[in-house]
């Protein structure tokens, strides 16, 4: 037992790489445009906790409850989590090979021989304690323990990075339906419009004060706009069948929750701005999909010492207690005692070079790990520009998508007025209205739009989960089950972020 004091290394040495974290290879600054003090996507010396319960601070309990059930019905979610207990099994079984295994057995036994003569029959109750322990001469137990930490670690920032990509992908299914509302709205105003010219013109017709052809042109405007509201409809229904497979809820129960509110009707979710760091490394920090690559790394970098150690001696002490009653032909019992102790020592003498080649192996994971890694940095900036481009594009484009409807608007209106006082023409009408739908619709479009990419922006420096506070119950609650019947909180990431600067913290 005090040998196995020495389990965080090995009793000699502990072979194989002692990994460091690197400093992370990122920009100094963030090459993408940075919006004003007013606009808000800009990269300040942003705090990452102002993305606790980001969504909360949306005030729509609709968006609420849609990502709440998504989060629960995800399969993704569950696989992670899942990922999450094997590896915790995996580290309390190389946390156990560090310690002295102990067993114990009961039995009875009765059996009967004869050797020529009369048999006898033999009686027998053994009770045994056998005990068996690999002292950790050159650090292969130690290793396998530090990549058993290294994969729960990753598989940790794993569940949290499925739930971030779940809450973003049922938000932004929440705003397409919201949207698709917007765009009813529009088509609606614009159909009714249409029909009421087409009115207008067949009475005007049947009166002789209207051409033909313009009462003909007027009726397929009308019914270009039935049919474009009907294709609008058939677009929010599928949105809505989206959301019930996403959430798992009842379709009933989906449309009762999007139109209990009238006021939330196309009305898209406002985000609340935050700002992010202006120094990349910062932000990738809180990168969980970028935290479980590098825990990836540091149990590849543990597994080339695991495969090192099986090149070396393996020493192990085993000792067992067997007493045993036992009587023949009826007679008095008899206690036998037996007991043996002693250690095994194991030398690799021949292989074929299969250890050598499953080192060089643990070797060329090590480096595709640190690939992956570097991938998964350059992939986090990518789309972290990509989302600070976005929002950057369409708060330059709202204003000036603004004017251009207010200006369509009052064109359509004027051109309108000079056909009813007979001193324009159909065609110019239904080009200006045309003009004017397409303006209202490319404005919406752009609204869903910035609302999509703070959605992105979220996304894209590692979201939010629950408070911090929830995530440092990690002790008791991954050595026992939970009273409440509940199932226990994966461990947070964040209680063991790496800090890519040097060290962990």
């Amino acid at each position: 037992m005090l040998l196995s004091a020495c389990g965080s290394s090995g009793l000699l040495t502990t072979v194989g790489p002692d990994y460091q974290t690197k400093p992370l290879k990122a920009a100094a600054n963030w090459q993408a445009p940075q919006s004003g003090e007013n606009n808000l996507p800009t990269a300040h010396q942003g705090d990452p906790a102002n993305l606790n319960r980001w969504w909360q601070r949306f005030n729509d309990p609709v968006l609420n409850r849609f990502l709440a059930a998504a989060q629960q019905e995800s399969a993704s979610v569950a696989d992670a989590r899942a990922r999450i207990e094997q590896a915790r099994a995996n580290l309390v079984g190389a946390d156990a090979a560090l310690l002295p295994s102990i067993d114990s057995s009961i039995g009875a036994k009765r059996s009967s021989s004869s050797f020529g003569g009369a048999p006898f029959v033999w009686n027998q109750l053994p009770a045994g304690l056998q005990s068996s322990w690999e002292v950790d001469l050159f650090g292969g137990l130690a290793r396998q323990e530090e990549a058993a930490r290294s994969q729960l670690e990753s598989r940790n920032a794993s569940w949290h990075d499925a739930r971030v990509s779940v809450a973003a992908e049922a938000a932004n299914a929440y705003l397409a339906y919201r949207y698709c509302e917007g765009q009813v709205q529009i088509v609606q105003a614009d159909t009714a419009s249409r029909r009421e010219s087409a009115r207008l013109s067949e009475i005007a017709g049947k009166a002789g004060f209207r051409a033909p052809g313009d009462v003909a042109l007027a009726n397929a405007s009308a019914a270009e706009g039935n049919r474009t509201l009907l294709q609008q409809q058939a677009q929010c229904e599928r949105s809505i069948k989206g959301l019930v497979a996403m959430t798992g809820l009842q379709e009933p129960e989906v449309r009762k929750l999007l139109t209990e509110a009238p006021d939330r009707v196309a009305k898209l979710p406002i985000p609340p701005a935050f700002r992010i760091d202006s120094l990349p490394a910062r932000v990738l920090l809180q990168r969980p999909d970028v935290a479980s690559a590098e825990r990836d790394v540091a149990e590849a970098s543990a597994n080339i010492g695991v495969e090192q150690a099986k090149r070396f001696p393996k020493l192990s002490l085993s000792g067992n207690i067997t007493p045993t009653l036992q009587n023949i032909n009826g007679g008095a019992f008899l206690l036998a005692q037996t007991w043996a102790i002693g250690p095994t020592l194991s030398l690799p003498l021949f292989d074929a070079g299969k250890r050598a080649a499953d080192v060089e192996a643990a070797r060329v994971q090590y480096q595709a790990a640190e690939s992956k890694f570097r991938s998964k940095v350059r992939t986090a900036v990518k789309e972290v520009e990509e989302a600070l481009v976005r929002l950057d594009s369409a708060s330059q484009r709202l204003p000036e998508g603004r004017k251009a409807v207010t200006g369509y608007r009052a064109n359509f209106l004027a051109v309108q007025q000079l056909y009813q006082v007979g001193l324009g023409n159909l065609i110019d009408v239904e080009t200006s209205r045309r003009n004017v739908l397409s303006a209202e619709m490319a404005l919406k479009e752009l609204e869903q739009e910035q609302v999509s990419a703070w959605i992105a922006l979220y996304r894209a420096v590692g979201g939010s989960w629950e408070a911090h506070d929830d995530a440092r119950k990690i002790g008791a609650a991954s050595s026992s089950a939970p009273s409440s019947g509940e199932p226990e909180k994966p461990d947070h990431y964040l209680n063991h972020q790496v800090d890519f600067t040097g060290g962990k913290s």
